[in-house]
């Protein structure tokens, strides 16, 4: 292929980089999966041809022409990649927050299932304490002593217990999402199993007078841990409710746009399913008054409120901006 050839083939291509390098350099946000993906393809197909004219032409014009065009477009990715943690800042600042108040029905459809197998299983319980065995799975009905709650062993490592925690409570979340892909059936069974153990084991507690005891050893992770676990759940249903219900279109488009808003709020719960692990491996079995561990519990839920409402008025302000700017 002589220059001539090779000039003419990838030309069109070379302009199209151009004009994409002076529009994504001009614009601060919103760019399109599609923008990119086309700009990415531009920008390699570019950098092979690069080393093509080094090798064939490296006296010829075209090369330095390449170079710079291949260096503009390569500091615009690593530009890219540096603002990466300013998007990642945006979204659980402000975007996830706007998920979650834009779709809280089906957050709030989550915690209300939570709550019927809850009520449900202690009402059980409460009435005879004997149906703890048929109720809760043998591990946890033939493990749990009352007696002894708050008297185990001091030599537990904490570390390995928030991060085992951790990564269940990641798993219980990732579940309640994927169950959507089933119309939302596992994450109703999910949601409703969940209620289940803790209204169980609540009215177990109560039969020996440790309620108290018991609380005090749940709501200091539980409020966090229960918050990420509903919306995950309430992301599942989201994604279940439209393909149960597309209306105009079609199954296959409910899942492609809802599965994508869906995973945003997975992503969301995940900082707090983390915050939740680090408390119970390290406050929850920590030798400290009952009292403090509902003050951690107060702390919690002033904290999520905060983050709600903090989040709320980013919304507001960009909104408003947006509003002038157009």
């Amino acid at each position: 292929m002589n220059l001539k050839q090779f000039v003419k083939m990838h030309r069109e291509e070379w302009k199209q980089l151009e004009q994409y390098i002076s529009q994504l350099s001009k614009q601060k946000k919103d760019y399109t999966d599609e923008t990119i993906t086309q700009f990415y393809r531009l920008y390699q197909k570019a950098a092979q041809n690069l080393s093509y004219s080094q090798t064939y032409f490296p006296n010829d014009e075209v090369t330095p022409y390449l170079n710079g065009l291949v260096s503009k477009a390569h500091n615009l990715l690593y530009k890219d990649q540096v603002s990466s943690i300013k998007q990642i800042r945006y979204f659980f600042s402000t975007k996830f927050i706007g998920l979650l108040l834009e779709q809280w029905k089906f957050v709030a459809a989550a915690m209300i299932l939570f709550l019927i197998g809850a009520i449900g299983s202690f009402l059980s319980v409460m009435n005879d304490p004997l149906h703890i065995y048929s109720i809760l799975p043998p591990e946890i009905s033939q493990g749990i002593d009352p007696s002894k709650l708050g008297k185990g062993t001091s030599a537990v490592d904490s570390s390995l217990m928030s991060a085992s925690i951790m990564t269940n409570n990641i798993k219980v979340g990732i579940f309640a999402f994927a169950g959507g892909i089933t119309f939302g059936l596992v994450t109703v069974y999910l949601m409703v199993y969940n209620g289940i153990i803790i209204g169980a084991l609540a009215a177990l507690f109560w039969h020996h007078g440790k309620s108290y005891d018991f609380w005090a050893y749940i709501v200091p992770h539980g409020m966090i841990e229960l918050t990420a676990i509903f919306i995950a759940g309430g992301a599942g249903l989201l994604m279940g409710y439209k393909l149960f219900v597309p209306g105009q279109y079609t199954r296959g488009w409910q899942l492609k746009r809802q599965a994508k808003r869906s995973v945003q709020l997975l992503l969301g719960t995940i900082p707090l399913f983390v915050i939740a692990g680090i408390i119970e491996g390290f406050i929850t079995p920590a030798k400290i008054s009952l009292e403090a561990k509902y003050i951690v519990a107060v702390l919690t839920v002033a904290g999520l409120i905060l983050y709600v409402l903090i989040g709320k008025l980013k919304l507001a302000k960009a909104q408003i901006i947006k509003d002038f700017d157009s």
